[in-house]
């Protein structure tokens, strides 16, 4: 029996396209198919990009499919070297985070990106939700949660290309070596040894712990939220400091700093928050990751609408808070429409409670 997909319940040997139309096939693999060209290249952008090439060159060589395998091997087939070929032509072939370039910072920003970076960007969590999750299985060792987690998408980005796919498509889709070695063209032998050199150099660098595990429903999530709403509304450092695990790490990109420890995380806002009058939160789900849309009004400016300011995505665990990444820069924009979200709003009021679902309401 061939292994069942972890994303859909079926192996990738087979599917029900039956005598359904291209577009409706297309269409109906579109979010899952979006979701692994993210993995694949570390950026939402890039991954609509990959889609749409992958989908016009499947519609162009629809003619050849004969139907014998399956139509979403195939359509994976084509999306995997539509990323490939995408990564060869890369300045830089892996997207990353600040953390993992240069050590932590005590100085305070110039505020100038570093542009010869490729940054790794969040993914809406409302798209990753409509995607099949049954879990982990036999075949699939990663849980959809786990593999698309920052701290997963930053070191997945250090292996090389057909690692990268070799691992995505065994350890995270369930498909079997031999699959693989069809759908990336080599042998058995030669995918069994770039999978292994995967797994042990994605193990030197990333932790399962690094994923948010605390329950979205329980009080004391709710409230450490609700702080952290309060923390950055108020423009309080020392408030947004006890939320923080004592070796907290806090990334800004495209700004090239970071910082180590509770005490310089709140140096820094510290520094930060009074160049501002007003700032107002709204709640995202990104990554499998709590976190917050931040809007934001300078004084020079005191009556104009609140600005796409951030993208917060949150690291939390039992005892607080153990990584922020915000989402910054000229970029942002395109980020927030990404997320569905408006680029400025009016003073509304704060949003600072959580209902019983873990969601932000309205105080």
């Amino acid at each position: 029996m061939k292994p069942q997909d972890s994303r859909s319940g079926s192996s990738p040997n087979s599917d029900e396209s039956g005598d359904r139309d291209i577009n409706q096939l297309l269409g109906a693999a579109r979010r899952e198919i979006k979701v692994h060209c993210y993995r694949m290249l570390g950026s939402l952008h890039e991954a609509e990009d990959a889609v749409q090439d992958a989908f016009v060159r499947a519609w162009r060589s629809y003619g050849t499919f004969d139907g014998h395998g399956s139509f979403r091997a195939w359509l994976y087939r084509i999306a995997t070297n539509v990323c490939l070929d995408a990564l060869s032509k890369r300045k830089n072939l892996a997207r990353i985070l600040p953390d993992q370039l240069d050590g932590p910072t005590t100085d305070m920003p110039n505020g100038q990106p570093a542009s010869d970076v490729a940054w790794l960007e969040p993914y809406p969590q409302s798209e990753l939700d409509a995607v099949t999750d049954p879990g982990p299985t036999p075949e699939a060792r990663l849980s959809m949660r786990e593999a698309t987690g920052l701290a997963f998408m930053a070191a997945i980005q250090q292996l090389a290309p057909r690692q990268r796919a070799a691992l995505l498509l065994c350890d995270v889709l369930g498909w079997s070596v031999a699959e693989t070695a069809g759908l990336l063209g080599g042998t058995v032998a030669s995918i069994n040894s770039a999978l292994q050199r995967a797994r042990l150099k994605l193990a030197t660098g990333y932790s399962p712990e690094e994923t948010s595990h605390v329950s979205e429903t329980t009080p004391s999530h709710r409230s450490l939220l609700r702080d952290y709403v309060q923390a950055w509304e108020e423009r309080d450092a020392d408030r947004l400091a006890t939320l923080l695990k004592q070796d907290a790490i806090y990334t800004m990109p495209p700004l090239a700093q970071w910082y180590a420890g509770r005490e310089s995380i709140r140096a820094f806002f510290a520094w930060a928050w009074p160049s501002y009058s007003d700032i107002r939160m709204q709640t995202i789900r990104a990554n499998g990751e709590p976190g917050f849309a931040a809007y934001f009004r300078s004084h020079s400016a005191p009556m104009a609408p609140l600005a796409a300011h951030s993208l917060h995505v949150l690291s939390v665990d039992a005892d607080g808070i153990s990584r922020i990444t915000l989402f910054v820069g000229a970029n942002v924009t395109r980020l927030f429409d990404a997320f569905g979200l408006p680029a400025t709003i009016t003073d509304a009021p704060s949003a600072t409670l959580l209902d019983p679902r873990g969601s932000i309401g309205a105080a």
